[in-house]
């Protein structure tokens, strides 16, 4: 049985000034990684599994999408379109949840290096109803952006890449105060930090926020858990000013419709976030070994599956901060969805085929 979003549990009167769709599964459950531990002798592991956001498609963007979808439909929009690389997980999001409140999902997407979770993503995307455009290059996307908000035949709304505006992170404040309350009932230990992927910075920033509203709230913990945001994308998209101007952001939204126990300073918020660049490799969207790594340790131990672009990197900073000690319980955020997809295998634009025949990108 699904339990109410916790955002809204806390603050009723917000679902009357924010629009939200219930797509997922909450509480996401929270886990005992103990076979990890040993193998690395560190203090206690878990694991918030949003990879089981949703059967159909979970991992960490059905947190962001509930709010922007809600959004485009409330303004009259007839198709959502999600901007991306051609492995984008908040493409493919889109596609499998924007028809359930009424929407026709589209993608824009330019060229990443190959792997084969780009690869098996964007034939799940192509094996949708999603109006996928693929461009060939990145310099295509601003034009491709300006065509579809011109045409004259359906109403559009286009997301920002990763759904990174304050509505997004205002998913992940709630589940935040999800956590907390998991804690609170005892289902877990307060961690002392959080491990994320960071690619758009929505999911740092939102949980940046939702851990200093959960410690102000009196739920889980007294003392916010640091959030240990491991870099995926370059800087200075991902540095830690980026997070927490967003994060702030994300504040002064949720406190103009809550009031005042809503509003974190830039400060403390900043403070709270630590930016791991250690494990970027090669760049974003190339696997790297460290990464290659930590996704074997997490099969043998039971833990969620990874991938190669966002969560094995975050798994290996997951991983080299238990085996050097780092004071405990830490708590890894698994954003990948672990729900099986079909995939297309015909009707592929020539160029795509042509990427999806290309040299698979090298690990750094």
């Amino acid at each position: 049985m699904t339990a109410p979003i916790a955002l809204l549990s806390h603050f009723p009167g917000l679902a009357a000034r924010v629009p939200w769709a219930a797509l997922g599964n909450w509480p996401t459950p929270v886990e005992p990684l103990d076979a990890l531990a040993r193998q690395l002798g560190s203090s206690p592991l878990w694991v918030k599994r949003e990879d089981r956001a949703h059967p159909a498609f979970g991992g960490n963007k059905v947190r962001t999408l509930e709010t922007l979808l809600a959004r485009a439909a409330e303004a009259g929009a007839q198709r959502v379109w999600a901007t991306g690389a051609y492995g984008s997980n908040h493409a493919l999001c889109t596609a499998i949840h924007a028809p359930r409140v009424g929407l026709a999902a589209g993608a824009l997407l330019v060229p990443q290096p190959l792997t084969a979770t780009a690869a098996r993503n964007l034939r799940a995307l192509y094996a949708t109803d999603c109006r996928v455009v693929a461009l060939r290059s990145a310099a295509e996307l601003p034009v491709a952006t300006v065509a579809v908000c011109a045409r004259r035949d359906e109403r559009a709304a286009v997301m920002t890449p990763g759904g990174a505006v304050p509505r997004g992170a205002l998913g992940h404040v709630s589940a935040a105060l999800e956590l907390a309350g998991q804690v609170a009932a005892g289902a877990c230990p307060a961690p002392a930090a959080i491990v994320v992927a960071c690619g758009s910075t929505c999911t740092a920033a939102g949980l940046s926020l939702g851990v200093h509203l959960a410690a102000r709230l009196g739920i889980g913990w007294r003392d916010p858990p640091r959030i240990v945001a491991v870099r995926v994308t370059p800087w200075p998209v991902t540095s830690a000013a980026a997070i927490a101007a967003l994060a702030a952001a994300t504040s002064r939204v949720l406190a103009r419709h809550v009031g005042p126990v809503a509003r974190v300073g830039l400060r403390p918020l900043r403070a709270a976030v630590e930016v791991d660049a250690r494990f970027l490799g090669g760049g974003y969207g190339r696997p790297s070994r460290a990464g290659a790594a930590a996704a074997a340790q997490f099969a043998d131990a039971g833990g969620p599956p990874l991938d190669e672009v966002y969560s094995a990197k975050s798994a290996a900073a997951f991983v080299a901060r238990a085996r050097a000690g780092a004071p405990g319980p830490l708590l890894y955020w698994a954003s990948r969805s672990s729900a099986p997809q079909a995939l297309a295998t015909a009707g592929l634009p020539r160029h795509v085929r042509r990427w999806l025949a290309g040299p698979p990108a090298r690990p750094g």
